[in-house]
């Protein structure tokens, strides 16, 4: 650019920072185009916000591929001065995928890692569940649109315990399934900074989390308003389709 107006780059520089232009800044975003949006939504935050009585509210997910990662040369303590570090390469032993469900209104999570996340897989947690909850409690999922959470072989399995109820998000919002804030803190504070040698390893690393996780719960609090969000979406549409090519 500094060029083809016969400038330096630094006025260019300066020209960008004074009006707040960042071109090397690049968002991703993904809309929802689902039909059924604004009831899916509606529904979900529901059960956040005014949960059931004499029930649980469950937000299930699977965290897959996540790989048991061992660095090529031992990393750096962190000290005054100077972060943690660790090679920029790595040999990898594997993979395992976490299952896990969060209580809303609690913040505990009860979890599983297996090797596969298949319908039959799906299945196993959801038994997982169905043992280690109050017999006497209805239990609401809230899970997305992944085909092994809607395979025949799991509406099979749910015909026969009455006491689940599903609820799936939208196509393209995993976002309103609180379990991926649970995600993104074992990712970061634990998955992403670890080093392990096998994925037994991992896997008792992401045990050990949830149970230290459990000690001290802290549910997440929901505070945005399906209005508010809708209102967002419906400006979103609006300005994408400005852009639209006819």
């Amino acid at each position: 650019m500094a060029r083809a107006v016969g400038v330096s780059q630094a006025s260019v520089r300066r020209v960008w920072h004074a009006h707040g232009v960042k071109p090397h800044w690049v968002e991703t975003f993904k809309l929802s185009r689902d039909p059924q949006f604004a009831e899916k939504l509606e529904d979900i935050i529901g059960l956040y916000v005014n949960p059931p009585q004499h029930a649980l509210v469950l937000s299930v997910d699977e965290k897959s591929q996540i790989q048991a990662l061992d660095r090529t040369q031992p990393g750096l303590p962190m000290k005054k001065g100077r972060g943690e570090t660790m090679t920029h390469d790595y040999k990898r032993h594997g993979t395992t995928t976490l299952f896990a469900a969060l209580n809303t209104l609690d913040g505990t999570v009860l979890s599983q890692c297996r090797d596969r996340h298949t319908n039959e897989d799906w299945i196993a947690f959801l038994g997982q569940i169905h043992r280690n909850t109050p017999k006497d409690k209805q239990i609401h999922v809230i899970a997305d649109n992944y085909a092994a959470h809607k395979h025949p072989n799991v509406q099979r399995w749910l015909a026969r315990r009455k006491r689940f109820h599903m609820h799936y998000t939208p196509t393209s919002a995993s976002w309103l399934n609180m379990v991926e804030r649970f995600f993104r803190h074992i990712t970061q504070q634990r998955i992403r900074r670890g080093v392990f040698h096998s994925v037994a390893e991992l896997v008792a690393a992401i045990d050990a989390y949830v149970e230290n996780h459990n000690r001290q719960p802290k549910p997440f609090i929901w505070t945005a308003k399906a209005s508010d969000i809708l209102q967002k979406v419906t400006r979103a549409h609006r300005t994408l389709n400005k852009f639209a090519p006819k």
